[in-house]
């Protein structure tokens, strides 16, 4: 039995200027660390790019008790094609609807659901509710499914999911009730990723990583990148492993004893951010 955390999930950006004033302004998220490399990571983190990338972990609240939001940006990269993969991110949070009002950022519905775009398109669905005052605000993250029984199977039945909620046509799931959820989603078709998916991130012992290298070979599942160690510069090195389910979604699983060291909110991370953003400016 794998004993998970969930960490965040992980959009690509092309616009930093508009996608820092969207998650800082609408969403009033903060920042919490950004990390600038040379180039790509050999655990794809970034996307299939080999450029020069940086990495900004946005969120509310310390990552060790807060599901957060992992925004990759490529230099050079200036649009990314969206497909039909990510569904959405839900969040409590009635302060972001007055927020997007207070900025003139559009709220839209969708089946009686309000919702607020990030740059990208990615939809964020806002649970008319204040945030809470001591929990999470992030409740879950949809995403398509092609085959609702196939993708149960994977994620209760090999990486260990509870199931929380389940219709015929989606199904809530989680490693326990006071993290966020993933939501996945029958849509009758195809998976599409396209070029702009993203990544869910999970957390689980180091000892337990082998358990699912295993397992994943064992049931002949798809590994996209096998236990591999990731250096970030001035921090702690981790380990992961990347496997993807049956339609492509991408799981990065990390040893969580040495990501609690690396994902330790900076003091210095909007500053940085900020100065990299300007730097964009000087550059345009």
């Amino acid at each position: 039995m794998i004993s998970g955390r969930a960490l965040h999930f992980v959009f690509k950006v092309a616009d930093r200027t508009l996608t820092a004033k969207f998650y800082r302004d609408i969403l009033g998220m903060k920042v919490l660390r950004h990390e600038e490399f040379s180039e790509g990571c050999e655990a794809t983190c970034n996307g299939p790019y080999a450029n020069r990338w940086s990495k900004t972990m946005v969120g509310y609240g310390p990552e060790d008790t807060h599901f957060v939001v992992e925004l990759t940006y490529n230099y050079g990269v200036t649009h990314y094609e969206q497909g039909n993969d990510f569904l959405g991110l839900t969040i409590q949070s009635s302060e972001s609807l007055k927020r997007a009002a207070d900025n003139n950022w559009p709220v839209k519905e969708q089946n009686g659901l309000k919702y607020v775009e990030a740059p990208g398109g990615y939809k964020f669905y806002i649970v008319d509710k204040p945030q809470p005052s001591n929990g999470d605000p992030v409740l879950k993250v949809a995403l398509a499914s092609s085959n609702l029984a196939r993708s149960i199977a994977y994620w209760n039945g090999l990486l260990s999911l509870k199931v929380f909620e389940k219709t015929d046509k989606s199904v809530v799931l989680g490693f326990s009730e006071d993290q966020a959820k993933l939501e996945l989603v029958d849509i009758g078709g195809p998976v599409n990723r396209a070029k702009a998916y993203g990544r869910i991130a999970f957390s689980c012992p180091f000892d337990q990583q082998p358990i699912i290298d295993k397992k994943v070979q064992e049931a002949k599942e798809t590994i996209l990148t096998p236990l591999i160690s990731l250096d970030t510069p001035g921090k702690a090195t981790v380990r992961v492993i990347i496997l993807a389910d049956p339609d492509g979604h991408e799981i990065c699983f990390v040893d969580d004893e040495s990501f609690r060291q690396l994902s330790q909110v900076d003091p210095a991370g909007d500053a940085d951010l900020n100065k990299y953003i300007k730097a964009d400016k000087s550059r345009a």
